[in-house]
């Protein structure tokens, strides 16, 4: 009986160590309370759904929250627009919070929590990216996010990405958010045929971003293109054609290829164009 009593101090002391590495159900974050690189504030309901607005979120998407917290902006993602959704979050009280969360919201079946590192966990098949981090954390993150597959949709609260123009500002009262669209990489020459009537075309472009600029080539007629820009793989630019008239191209980037249509002319047309196929393909730089 005497070594049994002795032993009850160490059977307490291992009760206590298991008890204190399962997640507290009652953990509760603290506003402002530092995580690895950044403290935990939660972005606005209201923002919250804007933001997912703005990227379109269907139920076809796959929506990840770089920063997870305690859930809010996955949930939202599942329960207000379909999607699946999962989060990254390092501090594993919150993990575990976000995903107790979920379960309450009745889409744990769509969403995931994952305790983890945003700069080390693989995200390349999320459509949509969401984050509020700061900016020179977003700095960090921008070489990944622009290799993600063109059309990614990536919605920022409060900080931006640098030279890397937001396609659309989100405000809502006294709180911003960004959205863009990571673009293909166009940049170079093409080889286009179909523009008009002069024949084979010269595309030359340069690049920063989805912002674009170039010419259009026939020999030596040079012109300088006009309205450029790339969204996600589409490209669009303007030009003044072989009878002086202002005209539309809209191009998809297929790999090393380009295909699409003149676009136009807008309005009441008494007589509907025939659609006009213009295709393209990388030359030489």
């Amino acid at each position: 009986m005497p070594k049994l009593t002795r032993l009850w101090p160490l059977v307490a002391l291992l009760l206590l160590q298991a008890c204190s590495s399962l997640p507290p159900e009652n953990y509760a974050p603290k506003l402002g309370q530092m995580g690895k690189d950044v403290m935990w504030l939660p972005t606005r309901d209201e923002l919250v759904t804007q933001m997912l607005a703005a990227a379109r979120v269907t139920p076809e998407d796959e929506v990840v929250d770089l920063g997870a917290g305690d859930g809010k902006i996955p949930i939202a993602a599942a329960r207000q627009f379909g999607a699946r959704a999962w989060g990254i979050e390092y501090n594993k009280d919150l993990a575990a919070l976000a995903q107790r969360n979920a379960q309450r919201a009745g889409v744990a079946e769509r969403v995931r929590i994952v305790h983890g590192d945003i700069f080390k966990e693989d995200f390349s098949k999320a459509s949509v990216v969401t984050l509020y981090l700061l900016e020179e954390l977003n700095a960090q993150l921008r070489p990944t996010l622009l290799k993600m597959r063109p059309g990614t949709r990536v919605v920022s609260n409060s900080f931006s990405m640098g030279d890397w123009e937001p396609d659309q500002v989100i405000r809502v009262g006294s709180h911003t958010g960004y959205l863009w669209t990571v673009p293909a990489v166009v940049a170079g020459q093409w080889a286009l045929q179909g523009l008009d009537r002069r024949g084979p075309a010269l595309l030359q472009l340069t690049q920063r971003h989805q912002r674009l600029g170039g010419s259009l080539a026939w020999g030596l007629q040079v012109q300088p293109l006009l309205g450029a820009r790339i969204d996600g793989a589409q490209l669009h630019f303007s030009f003044i054609n072989a009878d002086g008239q202002l005209q539309a191209a809209k191009l998809q980037l297929q790999g090393q290829t380009l295909a699409g249509e003149l676009v136009g002319p807008y309005g009441m047309v008494e007589i509907q164009p025939e659609v006009v196929k213009v295709s393209g393909q990388r030359a030489g730089d």
